[in-house]
């Protein structure tokens, strides 16, 4: 099993635990999150750093991944994000087991797909993406970089959703539409 450093402690951490746990395909080494936090647990992993020791534990971990949410903006994920990829750590697809991920699909680095989520045949997804609970990315699709579609969010068939846009929970897109910024929770993106 290859070992994974966590980078974030805060509550979207919990739901990436979660999915690590559940994938059986890495083991968790710690969490890299704030200095008031360290050596507090979450789920039972243990804050072992913060953002200054990140490369001295490139020499130990190879693997890393976000688990920063985005609701009002991407910044902080998207600059750790370059970060880690300029400290030459591999940001791995971590992908629930209870998920549904078409093999005719292509997922970039860095992005997680959550419990319950639908990713189907045709569909693109970029670098460093949050695909949340139970989110529905139709056939040929197409969600560019560090884009979150939040919990339950469905994007029809053929529509782009622009990198950077948070895609709110069970908010609905049209199908073959264009898609940027913030879409709010529970509209229709047309």
């Amino acid at each position: 099993m290859e070992e994974i450093l966590i980078i974030g402690g805060g509550g979207h951490a919990k739901s990436v635990i979660d999915v690590i746990e559940q994938q059986k395909k890495y083991k968790i080494v710690g969490i890299i999150d704030t200095s008031e936090n360290l050596g507090k647990e979450i789920l039972g992993h243990k804050v072992i750093g913060t953002d200054e020791n990140l490369p001295e534990f490139k020499t130990k971990v190879k693997n890393a991944t976000i688990a920063i949410g985005q609701i009002k903006t991407n910044e902080l994920r998207v600059s750790i994000f370059k970060r880690l990829k300029k400290l030459g750590f591999n940001l791995p697809v971590i992908i629930s087991p209870f998920a549904y991920v078409s093999k005719y699909s292509k997922i970039d680095e860095g992005t997680v797909i959550f419990h319950h989520a639908v990713v189907n045949a045709g569909s693109t997804i970029g670098k460093n993406c949050i695909i949340n609970t139970k989110a529905l990315i139709e056939h040929d699709a197409i969600i560019q970089d560090h884009c979150h579609i939040s919990t339950g969010g469905i994007v029809n068939g053929g529509a782009i959703v622009k990198s950077n846009t948070f895609f709110g929970s069970n908010a609905v897109s049209r199908e073959n539409i264009e898609i940027e910024g913030f879409i709010k929770a529970g509209s229709l993106a047309k």
